[in-house]
């Protein structure tokens, strides 16, 4: 059974830095592409920051970009968004999700995790 849980979320102020960690069973690690997605209150969900773990490549969105890294541990199968210089456009409910078919969209991602809700305080 593919699990995945998510952690880390809490109040920051805006500037601050904030890690989630995603941890993930039930499937094999390097076989999927694992990302971060959001959902701030009145909008649709987007992608944030994803990983393929079986050659380290990502991608992020252009609104994270020199902000967020995502990274991957393979050794305890978990992946991590360390979120730095957040903004109050960046609170929204956290999630990951995986792919077995290398998709880093919202519509693409086959399994997904509880959210981690992330608030940033201006």
């Amino acid at each position: 059974e593919v699990q995945l849980q998510a952690s880390g979320g809490g109040l920051v102020q805006a500037g601050g830095s904030l890690r989630l960690s995603c941890a993930a069973s039930g499937f094999r690690f390097d076989d999927y592409v694992i990302g971060w997605f959001r959902q701030a209150p009145g909008k649709e969900r987007e992608e944030v920051s994803c990983i393929r773990p079986s050659d380290g490549s990502t991608l992020n969105a252009d609104s994270v970009k020199g902000r967020f890294t995502i990274s991957a541990d393979a050794m305890s199968n978990t992946v991590y968004l360390q979120m730095n210089n957040l903004k109050p456009e960046d609170t929204a409910v956290y999630y990951c999700a995986i792919s077995r078919y290398g998709s880093c969209g919202v519509d693409g991602m086959n399994y997904w995790g509880k959210g981690t809700q992330d608030t940033v305080s201006s």
